[in-house]
């Protein structure tokens, strides 16, 4: 087993017993979850990203954030800033952050970003 063919081919082996192993593992786990689902009355729906639980509420953590959920403050975001330039078909943009598609287009197109910089 000390030349390249004999590993290559050991190789292409192990990969395909890989490939089934994968196959029936992923069968397997499609089961499970589907009776969890079932056992637990989970939709689809329930697992869409920013759901709550459907019956109890899901608790907060108590903590900085939940002490100013109760006393009904919110965490003051960042701050406003100007508008530093105006597309041509009215977006906006502060300069900050990375260039929105709609100016970087333009760049590409051999427009500076100077071009559309609001004059104050």
């Amino acid at each position: 087993m000390n030349n390249l063919i004999d590993i290559q081919s050991q190789i292409e082996k192990l990969q395909k017993q890989a490939a089934d192993i994968k196959i029936k593992e992923f069968q397997k786990t499609v089961q499970e979850i589907r009776a969890k689902m079932q056992a637990f009355g989970i939709s689809l729906k329930d697992l869409q990203v920013g759901k709550a639980p459907r019956g109890n509420k899901a608790k907060v953590k108590v903590g900085e954030s939940a002490k100013r959920i109760a006393a009904g403050t919110k965490k003051k975001s960042g701050t406003t800033v100007a508008v530093k330039y105006q597309g041509p078909n009215g977006e906006s943009w502060s300069g900050r952050g990375l260039t929105p598609r709609w100016l970087a287009s333009l760049v590409v197109q051999g427009r500076t970003k100077e071009e559309f910089a609001i004059k104050s």
